[in-house]
Order: C-alpha cells, then structure tokens, then sequence
C-alpha cells in the first residue's frame, strides 16, 4: 500500500507451516501466492492495492496473544466468519463483540494467530477519523 509519500509497508506473519497457512491467508484475503524462497511465502493481492503478506517460517511456537492483528473489515461480519470458518479459521467467542459503534468476531487462522472479522463501523457511530475507530 502506498501513501503520499511513497512509503510501501508489508506485513509478516510468523507461523510453524507458512506454504499451508498460505493456502489459508490467499483464499480469505483473495490473494495470490506469488512463491516461496527459503524460510517465507509472499502473498499479493488479487485486485487492486493493498499490502504485501509475508508468512515466514520460525521455530518457536505461539505462546501469547498477537500484538498486532488483521481486521477484515466486511458488510456481513456473520457470512463471512462462516465463510472462514470454512477455509479453517475458528471463531474464539460465541458472539460478536461491540464497541464504538464497530462490530466484530474475534476469529483464529488455523495456526492460531488472532484476527477479527470487522464491520468496519458500519453498525452506526463509527469515529469520524479511521486512525480513532478501535478496530477489534
């Protein structure tokens, strides 16, 4: 993703199998898997702009929380869970989560990385600046 100034940022994501978490991360996304070199997996969008998603292989485990997550921000928080649910993500609460007017389902990837399922502010009383909105 580019900003006025040029600046392009990816994001990686540490994972024990990066060639099956692509599998995961390409269908939910819509990305392409681009290939693999050495220790990574490096997953483009499909359509449009958006960011770079690096998987990479390392040897610890997930011990804790992500300090940094996905939000995938859909018009239908509920069909789309399903959708990943599908695809081999998990659900980590039985019900949606709310908070400044956003809605969300906090969902795991099938290595156990926490994203959420967002709508975006979409339930009413979103911040005015996306930079304030929670975010999940």
């Amino acid at each position: 993703m580019t900003d006025p100034t040029g600046t392009r940022f990816g994001l990686v994501l540490d994972c024990a199998d990066p060639d099956q978490l692509a599998t995961f991360w390409a269908a939910a996304l819509d990305y392409v898997n681009v290939g693999s070199a050495g220790a990574y997996v490096a997953l483009y969008p499909r359509h449009g702009d958006g960011p770079k998603l690096l998987l990479q292989r390392v040897t610890e485990t997930k011990t804790t929380k992500n300090r940094m997550h996905l939000d995938l921000e859909v018009s239908d928080i509920h069909a789309e869970a399903d959708r990943l649910a599908d695809l081999g993500a998990h659900p980590v609460t039985e019900t949606a989560m709310c908070e400044h007017g956003s809605t969300w389902i906090l969902m795991i990837d099938p290595e156990g990385n926490e994203f959420c399922v967002c709508d975006g502010g979409a339930s009413g009383g979103a911040a005015a600046n996306p930079a304030e909105a929670p975010g999940g």
